[in-house]
């Protein structure tokens, strides 16, 4: 279960250096928080010699702080000619500073520095202080600082990446044990690539060892500010010290990808790929974008919180948070999807309540991110009779899922060197490898077997199609009726939230309600019901009253669509088994984990998000970029292990039912 996150408690010693009285240690040397970054960890590693002329260069850090190392590495980055295309900075943080207080410790040694204006974007940026894996994104995508908020021998087994250089430091071995164990050098040697360098102000022996028997070779040099000694080194193992090998990018000719459906999760990997200039190709069966599930007025997106913070919650607030993200940088490029900003009013049973306060209590969520009302204060939020309380989430809300895919390809086709075509009203029928060679691409055919596009990454997006283009025998889907009934006009007219429970109920303007929506499995039928408006109402009507009056009505408005799902609930996410291979090789691959599956290179699936397509497809899209790039993933690879299409063949082969 996650541990409650406790911020860090900023106070000052006379000198006036950030002091940390939970350690009894300071944040950073006397000598200058800059001129030890400099010094120790820039010069350290090499940097920026190492960095240049590379397309991706990544740096873990094992405790972020005050941020004071990515703030001298991203000035050093802009301050060099001959910088990496794209710099990723991943750090851990057990205990985070809430904002003001990050502002105040960086105000104390940034000053007049060249570095203030960055400090000043980092403060901006700072995410909410709830646990798991934050990415903040900087020079408009080139530097992105990747912040986990957890203990680092939890979270680094779970982290997946290359890393390039390490930069070891926190609180001092003596005052900070664990963040200097053996487990913790051990997991660094997993995602460590073979060049990877390393750079530390400590010259422990007990680091010496540990760094040594985790495959690290090491030196001494002359420390910083009148230190002795500090430890510069390599990854240099004398033997295998690891089951699998950290993330490379796929290898390709032309970075450039197929994406099939241009709906929510088609739209967002257009979007992420053209960001990191790939040429994106773009096929949709309908006559534009948005027109199926991602067509309806609009979709609630918030959190989901769980007693036991399962995987589900965590993956949904990772989700969450980044999908925030990437709304507000649309509107910051003046391509602004229509969505409320009011926050949305959760109501639950009363055993839903207990649950989730509990949750509340133990995990101590911020304000920010969701506080239990009473049936008073969520009926002041809402503007109208509530049955109940339940939960605020002030940051969620409602958007128009085909606005939000609009503002994603427009953002995609204005950025430089863009390169987006698009195919609309052709549906895939096949797909095979063009030729022998490796690496080899991919062609599309359409349904009456002419080659629409050719690549050597083809990403599936279309829904319950996806499974059925990419021959997929062991990847399950299943389709859901969802019935939409607009309410016009409204008992309802000065309802001012969203509100979800039994069912939902979202205000649009012209004092127009929409309620929803029915949850048909494996039922096809796209003619509206009078039965679907009457349950809608008639659940909505349960949690607030005055829809009641719009019961005896019977000739609504309304939508079909189908969601797609699959058994777990959980999306397809990642890169597709190659079966046949699989098939061929099912008694050794009986216990196989997800990464000793073999793959069909370059084939990738983003669908079956079911209800959670808002909250899912910006960082469905964020992780497959990442794996196509062999950048740092964007989740912890457990979650993304319980997304990983190929899921459901490793069951399978576990069954021996292959």
């Amino acid at each position: 279960m996650t541990a409650t996150l406790i911020p860090a408690t900023l106070a000052f010693r006379e000198d006036g250096t950030p002091f940390s009285p939970v350690y009894g240690d300071i944040y950073h040397s006397t000598g200058g928080a800059f001129a030890q970054a400099q010094a120790v960890f820039l010069n350290g590693n090499a940097l920026p010699e190492r960095w240049q002329d590379r397309r991706i260069f990544t740096v873990v850090e094992t405790g972020f702080g005050m941020g004071v190392n990515f703030l001298a590495t991203w000035a050093a980055w802009r301050d060099d000619p001959a910088r990496c295309e794209r710099l990723h900075f991943v750090s851990v943080e057990k205990h985070p500073f809430a904002r003001n207080d990050l502002r105040r410790a960086l105000d104390a040694v940034v000053a007049h520095a060249r570095e203030a204006p960055l400090a000043r974007e980092l403060v901006n940026a700072w995410p909410m202080l709830v646990p798991g894996t934050h990415r903040l994104e900087f020079e408009g995508g080139r530097v992105t600082l990747t912040l986990v908020f957890g203990d680092a021998l939890e979270v680094f087994p779970k982290m997946w990446m290359r890393a390039d250089a390490i930069y070891l430091d926190g609180f001092a071995p003596s005052k900070n044990p664990e963040l200097w164990s053996a487990a913790i050098f051990k997991a660094l040697a997993r995602i460590a690539g073979e060049d990877a360098t390393f750079a530390t102000w400590s010259s422990s022996g007990d680091v010496k060892r540990a760094l040594e028997q985790s495959g690290f070779e090491y030196r001494k040099v002359p420390g910083f500010n009148g230190k002795w000694a500090m430890l510069v080194g390599r990854f240099a193992p004398r033997w295998r010290v690891r089951r699998y090998e950290p993330p490379l990018p796929l290898a390709l000719r032309e970075r450039h990808a197929v994406v099939v459906g241009a709906g929510l999760a088609g739209c967002a990997l257009v979007e992420r790929l053209a960001a990191r200039g790939w040429r994106v190709t773009l096929i949709e069966r309908n006559a534009a974008p948005a027109l199926e599930a991602s067509g309806n007025p609009a979709g609630v997106f918030h959190p989901l919180i769980s007693r036991d913070d399962s995987s589900a919650s965590r993956i949904t607030r990772a989700g969450f948070l980044y999908a925030l993200r990437r709304w507000a940088a649309l509107e910051a490029a003046g391509h602004a999807p229509t969505r409320s900003r009011a926050g949305l009013l959760h109501l639950a049973t009363d055993d839903e309540s207990r649950a989730v306060a509990g949750a509340l209590d133990s995990f101590g969520y911020p304000e920010e991110f969701v506080s239990a009302v009473t049936r008073e204060q969520a009926q002041a939020l809402a503007g109208v009779a509530l049955n109940q309380g339940g939960w605020f989430y002030p940051q969620g809300g409602a958007i128009d899922p085909a606005s939000l895919c609009r503002a994603q390809c427009a953002y995609a086709a204005a950025l430089p060197h863009a390169q987006v075509e698009t195919h609309f009203g052709v549906r895939i029928g096949h797909i095979a490898r063009a030729g022998d060679q490796e690496p080899g691409e991919w062609q599309v055919f359409d349904d009456a077997g002419r080659l629409v596009a050719q690549a050597a990454a083809v990403i599936f997006a279309n829904a319950q199609d996806a499974s059925r283009a990419a021959a997929l025998a062991h990847a399950p889907t299943r389709i859901v009726r969802g019935q939409l009934t607009l309410v016009d006009p409204s008992p309802l007219a000065n309802l001012r939230v969203p509100v979800i429970g039994e069912g939902y109920a979202v205000p649009l303007d012209g004092g127009v309600t929409l309620a929803g929506a029915t949850y048909e499995v494996d039922d096809a039928d796209d003619a509206l019901r009078a039965a679907g408006h009457v349950e809608n109402i008639e659940r909505v009507a349960h949690m607030l009253p005055e829809l009641t009056a719009a019961q005896g009505e019977r000739d609504f408005a309304g939508r079909v669509a189908f969601r797609c799902v699959t058994s777990d609930r959980m999306p397809m996410l990642g890169p597709l088994a190659d079966e046949d291979a699989a098939r061929r090789d099912a008694q050794r691959l009986a216990g196989a984990w997800p990464l000793d599956l073999p793959r069909a290179s370059g084939l990738y699936g983003a669908y079956a998000f079911g209800s959670r397509g808002l909250v899912w497809a910006s960082l469905g899209a964020e992780l497959i970029a990442s794996q196509l790039e062999g950048e740092p993933w964007p989740m912890e690879r457990e979650l993304a292990d319980q997304l990983d299409p190929a899921r459901f063949l490793q069951r399978a082969l576990r069954q021996r039912s292959l």
